[in-house]
């Protein structure tokens, strides 16, 4: 098992990652050392992140796909070599993937671009999950109320798993679209996309999996899901906020309208009529966030290096420990599935008695940064009868120690508020 020093049973040398994220070594205003469990909301970021973005800036700052000077075409190359990395971490074609702020743009993008170009309509059916994150949940809603269309969702088990039981009834020849989470922020449990995929597809269903939280844990192909759309964001992979990804197939892309129009995303232009270009760039207006792109390739290109399988490998590791402390702990009761099985680095608990505002107050006065809260999936924390939970979450940079001190931070909230 990894430990903060030498290379362990994951082939992660998690101490060597470390010497990557200066902030990991932050002494905090408590006096304690900073122990961050808080990924699933965002990753800290690497110095060859950091310092692909500042060259980017200091050497190369243009206008992408704009002047024909020498700056704007390495501006433009650098931009684009991002894209090619994304596109072979996730086994796309290029012209597949498409730029966006962030994964909530990515889903809003389609679900309006579905909207406008007709693609659902009076009498379809929107099928989503109880498990999905309000990015996932509320632009089908607004989709719903736009198109005169129904929401209708998987519910969940006990375990924190998908009843597929309903599949059949659920999915239909009147569904339209199915979006569902590829792992949820809350729960850690990684969803079956595929067989679902399978379902919506002879039903004539177009599937958007929100894959934000898996991407960027363990190997993701968008071949081998099977699926018509994917998003994810950047931040939660070690990239700079305000870049993250739309991968959809190029068929698709092609037939749907655009969703924001300008610049750089047009063919033609009179005063009269505008024609748009082919996907990525009909869906791209405006001058890119090229830094923060040339970023998202840096980090692609780190976690590849280190490899996907050794990332999922500690991740697992690490779980099944906290997993293991969490429960032994009298009063402590785990949200989501118990084992490590089709199951992500996101933990989320609560403590009898006590509010988890306050565990995290606690953690957070010994150094341990973890989230509490809703985490923007109200509807699960209802099914489970939670107001809300505490939630820690690994990433590559954490150690068997720092779990460890999760645990001791846990029984001294209890302590403390006994």
């Amino acid at each position: 098992m990894s430990t903060s020093a030498g290379t362990g049973a994951s082939g992660i040398d998690v101490g060597k990652i470390r010497a990557d994220f200066p902030i990991l070594q932050r002494v905090l205003r408590s006096g304690a050392p900073l122990v961050y469990l808080d990924s699933a909301a965002t990753t800290q970021k690497p110095l060859q992140v950091l310092d692909a973005e500042r060259d980017f800036y200091l050497k190369h700052n243009a206008a992408v796909h704009r002047g024909a000077h020498q700056l704007a075409e390495e501006a433009t190359e650098a931009y684009e070599d991002a894209r090619a990395a994304v596109a072979a971490f996730i086994g796309s074609r290029q012209e597949e993937v498409v730029f966006t702020k962030n994964a909530t743009e990515g889903i809003n993008l389609v679900a309006y671009a579905m909207g406008n170009g007709g693609w659902v309509k009076a009498g379809d059916r929107i099928v989503v999950t109880e498990m999905e994150h309000h990015a996932n949940l509320v632009p089908w809603q607004e989709l719903a109320r736009r198109t005169g269309a129904t929401l209708e969702w998987f519910p969940l088990t006990d375990e924190g798993r998908l009843d597929l039981s309903v599949i059949d009834d659920l999915i239909t020849e009147n569904t339209a679209v199915v979006a569902l989470t590829h792992q949820s922020n809350v729960l850690g449990t990684v969803n079956p996309v595929e067989v679902i995929a399978r379902r919506a597809h002879a039903m004539g269903a177009r599937v958007l999996v929100d894959a934000a939280q898996s991407v960027p844990h363990r190997p993701v192909d968008v071949a081998d899901l099977g699926v018509d759309f994917l998003v994810f964001s950047g931040h939660k992979m070690l990239a700079p906020g305000g870049i993250g990804v739309l991968w959809g197939r190029y068929e698709l892309l092609a037939d749907l309208p655009p969703f924001l129009t300008g610049g750089s995303m047009i063919e033609i232009v009179t005063m009269e009529q505008s024609t748009y270009l082919p996907p990525p760039q009909r869906f791209e207006a405006g001058v890119p966030m090229t830094a923060q792109a040339v970023g998202l390739g840096a980090a692609v290109r780190y976690l590849g290096e280190l490899g996907m399988d050794r990332v999922k490998r500690h991740e697992d590791q690490l779980t099944e420990l906290a997993l293991g402390l969490l429960s032994g702990i009298p009063g402590v009761g785990i949200i989501g599935p118990s084992g490590t099985d089709d199951r992500g680095s996101t933990v989320a608990f609560s403590v009898d008695g006590i509010h988890p505002h306050d565990v995290g107050q606690v953690l957070d006065d010994q150094g341990v940064a973890v989230r509490v809260g809703h985490h923007c999936a109200r509807p699960l924390m209802r099914r489970y009868g939670v107001p809300a939970t505490t939630r820690a979450s690994f990433y590559v940079y954490n150690t068997v120690e720092e779990v460890e001190a999760l645990a001791r931070g846990v029984r001294a909230a209890q302590k403390f508020f006994a």
